[in-house]
């Protein structure tokens, strides 16, 4: 059961998974998180560097779908200027924008991965479909209101995991 909360893979932020560590690993499509994984929850826009690491994952021929549980004006409003398809009210980690976003970029789930911030939303939903899960560290400390109670079930799966060697997490 706690193996469903154990990412494939952890690295700091977004800017370590390039187009080259995602081909070498086979992945031909990116499902990511936005609040805290590519910009700060409370952020509305994408900052230069987010839009160069999706103009290079673009460039390599990776599709890119942002998947968050946030409402709709506030996704719509980071990802149409940068022309990125998006769900919103996701409902993550229920399985159901998993399936559309595979459906939609037409690629088998092994050749797809999920970068998130949290274990209990985007590691455990991308675990649950089968699909390759990175863990980035969040953007900023700060949460909204109903990330700081995941959070605090977060620190004792986490906790649990660096007990067993098997996360090396950076706070």
């Amino acid at each position: 059961m706690l193996s469903d909360f154990l990412p494939n893979d952890q690295v700091k932020d977004v800017f370590e998974i390039t187009p080259a560590y995602l081909k070498e690993r086979g992945i031909k499509g990116v499902i990511t998180d936005l609040d805290n994984t590519l910009v700060a929850w409370d952020q509305p826009e994408a900052t230069p560097e987010i839009i160069e690491w999706f103009k290079s994952l673009r460039e390599a021929g990776l599709q890119v779908t942002i998947i968050s549980n946030n409402n709709e004006e506030r996704v719509r409003f980071f990802s149409n200027p940068l022309d990125i398809p998006f769900i919103h009210n996701a409902k993550k980690p229920t399985q159901k924008a998993f399936r559309k976003a595979r459906k939609t970029m037409n690629l088998p789930k092994e050749e797809i991965v999920v970068v998130g911030d949290q274990l209990l939303t985007d590691v455990l939903g991308g675990n649950r479909g089968g699909l390759y899960t990175i863990l980035v560290i969040p953007v900023v400390e700060s949460d909204g209101f109903f990330t700081k109670f995941n959070r605090m079930i977060e620190r004792r799966i986490m906790n649990y995991f660096k007990r067993k060697g098997k996360l090396n997490w950076e706070e």
